[in-house]
């Protein structure tokens, strides 16, 4: 009860604060501090070992790889949908390595959705719902991008990009590729 009193707390202190404020406990047992990452987009996703994007660990490897003189990515393992995240942090990292060669940051399991959401998540959430409100309602096809803005985190391997200056500046569908044009426009 304690650590649900201090989450929500914390939550709304951060909800208008900033993606640097926040530190998380990673995989490897150190933090992920968010503030070493100013100057460069930063890419938050929520991440599963069962589920069928799974392989994307590949392509946010090769992501990660390609552009890290720009780009963190950081993955956030959750096991909110289907039950797909069951293992303990041991069991995810050594997945994650053996299975993808992940080299990128990868935060302890957390929750993205739901009363016990991560407050990392639910600012990326309001920042998200921030940017629905810039989206235009004059077809069908801006009603539908509006309404996943305002709530994204649908399944796992939802994305989050970061801009170099802590905004959040694009929300990618879980079954978009991470190195699909869709993505790596923001990043050349």
């Amino acid at each position: 009860m304690k650590t649900l009193l201090l989450s929500l707390i914390l939550s709304a202190a951060l909800t208008g604060g900033s993606i640097y404020d926040f530190k998380v406990p990673s995989l490897d047992g150190t933090d992920i501090d968010f503030s070493k990452y100013k100057g460069k987009k930063i890419m938050i996703v929520n991440t599963a070992s069962m589920c069928g994007n799974t392989p994307q660990y590949s392509e946010l490897e090769k992501l990660y790889e390609k552009y890290k003189d720009k780009l963190v990515v950081v993955g956030f393992p959750a096991n909110n949908f289907g039950q797909q995240e069951p293992g303990s942090n041991a069991e995810i990292k050594e997945f994650c390595s053996k299975k993808y060669a992940v080299t990128f940051p990868m935060s302890e399991k957390i929750s993205v959705r739901g009363d016990d959401v991560h407050p990392l998540y639910k600012w990326l959430v309001d920042q998200s719902k921030e940017l629905a409100k810039n989206v235009p309602s004059d077809n069908s096809k801006d009603i539908v991008w509006k309404r996943f803005l305002q709530d994204p985190v649908i399944w796992n391997f939802t994305k989050f990009l970061i801009d170099e200056n802590g905004n959040l500046v694009a929300v990618f569908h879980n079954k978009v590729n991470p190195m699909s044009e869709e993505i790596t426009k923001y990043l050349n």
